[in-house]
């Protein structure tokens, strides 16, 4: 009877420690199961990357066309006159073929790529380059990092081909003369290019700048000859900085100077207006 009572404790003790092994695992395998599913739900850095990204810039174009040529015609008439003194080209015809190119800034390829003047890849170009429809579709056309960079090359274009070398024969003023030589050495392919040009010089008075580079549009002040105004060179000044400042061109300030080149000296003193026996 006790060995019967034994034997059925140990069956008990054996089904017990049985019972307690499996809920012990089935615990486990719920803990284990849901740290999985934690693990799982995690793609949040992807809306994190997208929230970081920058809004499209839309450029407004929406502006009448003549306040656009004018805004156009206030930031580059400087840069125009600079590449006239340097490189003989006048002022208003790169105005005029800038604004005819791009569209007075507006145009796509100006955009996209600051090319101002429609100027296309060529042979030898090294620096950067965006395809744009013009003649023929998906064309290569040259980049550029600023608009500057766009005015310097369009002066080295011309001045570094020989089809365009007889435009240099002609006078500095003789906008009408610039323009039809530009058509004809092949700078573009519409007949009505040199009327174009013309009609744009003419419509918003470019022709003016060259006179200022020329020193033919003088001041209209006659000051008194006992009160003759002078200006001593700083560091960083050149004639052209000096002349902008007091209304003036830079041949007429060499005029007044007697100066036969743009070389001035820290220190030098310069007249501003005419002086007698000079």
């Amino acid at each position: 009877m006790i060995g019967r009572t034994v034997t059925l404790l140990l069956i008990c003790i054996i089904c017990f420690g049985s019972c307690k092994s499996k809920k012990t695992a089935t615990t486990h395998k719920k803990k284990h199961r849901t740290e999985r599913v934690v693990r799982v739900k995690q793609p949040i850095k992807e809306k994190d990357t997208k929230a970081e990204e920058p809004d499209v810039v839309v450029v407004p174009v929406n502006i009448p066309y003549s306040e656009r040529v004018a805004n156009y015609i206030n930031e580059f008439s400087d840069i125009a006159k600079e590449e006239m003194l340097q490189y003989g080209i006048p002022a208003s015809i790169t105005l005029a073929q800038g604004i005819l190119e791009s569209g007075a800034g507006a145009g796509e390829l100006t955009l996209k790529a600051n090319n101002h003047f429609g100027i296309k890849c060529h042979t030898g170009w090294e620096g950067d380059t965006v395809y744009h429809d013009d003649d023929e579709r998906g064309e290569c056309f040259r980049k550029y990092n600023d608009p500057k960079y766009s005015y310097r090359d369009h002066s080295l274009f011309l001045t570094q081909r020989s089809r365009y070398r007889d435009l240099f024969k002609l006078r500095k003023d003789d906008y009408k003369g610039w323009a039809k030589g530009l058509r004809k050495a092949g700078y573009a392919t519409d007949p009505k290019y040199p009327d174009k040009l013309i009609g744009i010089i003419e419509r918003y008075n470019l022709e003016a700048f060259d006179e200022e580079v020329l020193g033919k549009k003088v001041s209209t002040t006659n000051p008194d000859d006992s009160k003759i105004g002078t200006y001593s060179v700083k560091p960083g000044d050149t004639l052209y900085s000096i002349s902008r400042r007091f209304n003036l061109t830079v041949e007429t300030l060499k005029e007044y100077n007697g100066l036969r080149n743009n070389d001035i000296s820290i220190g030098q003193v310069l007249y501003l207006h005419p002086v007698k026996n000079q």
